[in-house]
């Protein structure tokens, strides 16, 4: 296994390099921009409704060949969530499907948002009412970023301390449907096990590599 990890200073580096091995390299201060250049992706598309692009810096030559489905743009950055990983997919895919003969209006949480990515996808939509919530500062700034580039407004990102999916489903019963993922292959029959002895009816379970996605319906 590799792995690649920022630090904010020299110092840092030095420790983990010191505990685990490996080397240091200093990058430069626009790393960031480079690191979202390198991973630019064709649009992804979630059913007829909506483009996702992960530059802001797409060409209205290029959206016209989409029309009659709405965009938002979500540059790679420090924040989880451009559409590219299963989870994501899995989730925005299920939202889509859920509440397309839904009339505008409704109203969502979106728990461990990210970059917002769902958040803002819920709002083209037809939510009304949505708020994003994060423990990570940076996905809460990338957040707030994100809707500020799509126009978006009305989007209310709180702090909270995470727990295991599991331990709050009594709370995420408060919602109609649920759509839970970031579940592992081999955790979903624990993970099946505790919706329905929390009472939560499954409707429909999507499976991509090796993460799985549940659209849930509370009794």
């Amino acid at each position: 296994m590799q792995l690649e990890i920022v630090c904010k200073s020299r110092t840092d580096a030095q420790k983990l390099v010191s505990e685990f091995g490996g080397r240091g390299k200093k990058l430069p201060r626009d790393w960031l921009k480079r690191f979202a250049r390198i991973y630019e992706t064709r649009p992804l598309k979630i059913g007829k409704r909506l483009l996702i692009f992960n530059l802001g810096g797409t060409s209205a030559a290029r959206l016209s060949r989409h029309k009659g489905r709405s965009h938002i743009f979500i540059p790679a950055g420090g924040a989880f969530g451009t559409g590219d990983h299963a989870t994501t997919a899995l989730s925005l895919r299920l939202l889509e499907q859920l509440t397309r003969q839904w009339n505008a209006g409704w109203s969502i949480v979106d728990l461990g948002t990210g970059s917002g990515i769902l958040a803002l996808s819920a709002k083209c939509f037809g939510a009304e009412h949505v708020v994003a919530i994060d423990l990570d500062p940076v996905a809460i700034s990338t957040a707030k970023t994100n809707a500020q580039l799509n126009k978006i407004d009305n989007v209310v990102t709180a702090n909270l301390f995470s727990q295991l999916l599991i331990e709050i489903l009594p709370k995420l019963k408060r919602g109609r449907w649920l759509i839970l993922s970031g579940v592992l292959r081999d955790q979903e029959k624990e993970f099946i096990y505790a919706l329905r002895r929390s009472k939560i009816d499954i409707v429909q379970v999507r499976r991509r590599g090796k993460w799985i996605a549940v659209l849930a319906k509370t009794i």
